[in-house]
C-alpha cells in the first residue's frame, strides 16, 4: 500500500496524459512505486467502485479534471492523498467563449485544489491562481522525452517550405482563424510553401496548399522532422495564459523554430530573434514567417537554439526526480 499511486487520466493518446504523467510512469515504477492507471469514470455508475477502490492507495495523482459535488467530499474522504495536476486555465471558458468569465468554473477550481494534498502547475500563472487557494503549489512544466526527439536531417532538401502545426480538435481553430495569413504567405511565394497539419480534424485555404496529418504515436516524431517551421498561434486571454507551450516544445525538440503569438509560457520558451519569433498581429505573423521562410541557415541557427532552451528544463529526464518527489510526498 505504501508505494501504491493510483493515476486517472482522460485517455491514454490524450497529450496532456502523455505529457503530464504517463512519461514518468516507467521512472516511477523503477523507484519501487506501483501504478495503477485509470481513465476517469464517463457516468455516475461508474463512480461507486472507484471511490471504494480508492483506500487501497498511499496516493491519486487526479490530471486535470475537477470532480463534481457531491463527489468530490466523498473522493477527498477516502483518498489517503490527492496530487492534482493542472496545465490548462480551467478556471476560465476557453477561447471560443464570448467571456472566459465563469462562477462555475471558478468554484470548482477552487473546490479541488483546496480538496488537495499538492497541485502541479505547468506554469507561473497556473501556480498563481492555485495559490490563491492552496499552499502547496509546485510547477512543473510539461516536457518531452529528449530521447525520442531527434533532430531534423537539414540537408535535406525539399521542393517547398513546411509550416507545421500540431494539436488536438479542441484547439485547431487558433490556426484557422489565420487562414488569410497561410493564404498571403502562398501568394507571396507561389509553390515554395504548404501548411502542414497533425491532427485528427482539418481545414482548407484558399491558396494555400494543407497538407493533412492524422496524428499517430508512431510517426509523431518523424512528421515533426519535416517541419521547417513550427507556428503556434493564440489569442491573448486568459484561457490561453494558462497554455503551457507543448506544441513548441515539440518544435524545438526536433529543431524547429517557432513563430507563436507571446503570451503566457510562450514568451518564456521563444526567445524572440535568436529561438524563433512573437508575432501579435496578421502583418507580423506574414512578416515574421517570411523571414524564416527565406533563409534557411537561419531555420537551422534557431531550431538549434530551440533545442538548447529544451535542453535546459523541458526535457522529461530533468523533471523526473521532481515528479517522483512531489508524489512520494
Amino acid at each position: 500500500m505504501q508505494n501504491n499511486v493510483l493515476i486517472l487520466i482522460q485517455g491514454k493518446d490524450v497529450a496532456a496524459s502523455r505529457y503530464r504523467i504517463l512519461q514518468y510512469v516507467p521512472y516511477l515504477e523503477d523507484r519501487g512505486m506501483v501504478c495503477s492507471i485509470k481513465e476517469f469514470p464517463r457516468s455516475l455508475r461508474e463512480y461507486p467502485s472507484l471511490l471504494a477502490d480508492l483506500p487501497r492507495y498511499a496516493c491519486v495523482f487526479v490530471q486535470r479534471k475537477r470532480f463534481h459535488f457531491p463527489i468530490l467530499p466523498l473522493f477527498q474522504r477516502r483518498a489517503r492523498r490527492i496530487v492534482y495536476d493542472l496545465d490548462d486555465a480551467v478556471m476560465y471558458k476557453n477561447s471560443l467563449a464570448r467571456s472566459p468569465y465563469s462562477r462555475t468554473r471558478q468554484k470548482r477550481f477552487m473546490r479541488m485544489v483546496k480538496a488537495s494534498d499538492v497541485i502541479i502547475a505547468g506554469n507561473s500563472f497556473l501556480k498563481e491562481k492555485a495559490l490563491e487557494y492552496h499552499p502547496c503549489v509546485e510547477v512543473i512544466p510539461s516536457s518531452i522525452p529528449i530521447g525520442k526527439y531527434g533532430l531534423k536531417d537539414y540537408s535535406v532538401q525539399k521542393e517547398k517550405v513546411t509550416i507545421g502545426w500540431i494539436g488536438d480538435h479542441g484547439s485547431i481553430h487558433y490556426l484557422e482563424r489565420l487562414r488569410h495569413v497561410w493564404d498571403e504567405l502562398a501568394r507571396r511565394y507561389p509553390g515554395r510553401v504548404e501548411l502542414k497539419i497533425i491532427c485528427d480534424t482539418f481545414f482548407d485555404c484558399r491558396d494555400m496548399p494543407v497538407r493533412k496529418v492524422y496524428w499517430s504515436n508512431e510517426t509523431e516524431v518523424a512528421e515533426l522532422q519535416d517541419f521547417d517551421i513550427g507556428v503556434m498561434p493564440l489569442k491573448d486571454d486568459p484561457w490561453s495564459w494558462g497554455k503551457c507551450g507543448l506544441k513548441i516544445l515539440q518544435y524545438f525538440g526536433v529543431g524547429v523554430p517557432a513563430v507563436c503569438t507571446p503570451v503566457g509560457v510562450n514568451r518564456d520558451v521563444v526567445v524572440h530573434g535568436s529561438s524563433g519569433y512573437w508575432a501579435r498581429t496578421d502583418h507580423e505573423w506574414v512578416e515574421m514567417i517570411s523571414l524564416l521562410i527565406e533563409d534557411a541557415s537561419l531555420r537551422m541557427r534557431f531550431g538549434l537554439a530551440g533545442r538548447e532552451i529544451l535542453e535546459k528544463g523541458y526535457t522529461k529526464e530533468a523533471n523526473e526526480p521532481r515528479m517522483f518527489d512531489i508524489i512520494a510526498g
